[in-house]
């Protein structure tokens, strides 16, 4: 059974960084493509960043395009968000998630599995 498990978020002023963790178990993830989103109360989830579990085709929601990096480490299973110049409109609960067909690019949330519990980001002005 797949196991997702996010870390590292907290309470930050704008313009500080933050890196999230995403430790995967369960079974390898290796032709899939892992996804980060984000979910503002009484917002809908949404596409934050994406990557194949190998480290290729990042891709990246406008909002966050030049200040957030996502990479995957193979030998520690586990996916990361490196978030920089972080702002106001950035705070959320962000959760990690995998496709559910393997070799298959998106950014629906619908279209993800496996969900974590979430990690919340809360950026003060």
């Amino acid at each position: 059974q797949v196991q997702l498990v996010e870390s590292g978020g907290g309470l930050v002023q704008a313009g500080g960084s933050l890196r999230l963790s995403c430790a995967a178990s369960g079974r390898t993830f290796s032709s899939y493509f892992m996804g980060w989103f984000r979910q503002a109360p009484g917002k809908e989830r949404v596409f934050v960043a994406g990557i194949r579990w190998s480290g290729s085709s990042p891709a990246y929601a406008d909002s966050v395009k030049g200040r957030f990096t996502i990479s995957t480490d193979n030998d520690k299973n586990t996916l990361y968000l490196q978030m920089n110049s972080l702002k106001p409109e950035d705070t959320a609960i962000y959760y990690c998630a995998v496709g559910l067909r393997s070799y298959y690019r998106t950014y629906s949330p619908s279209e993800f599995g496996s969900w974590g519990q979430g990690t919340q980001v809360t950026v003060s002005s």
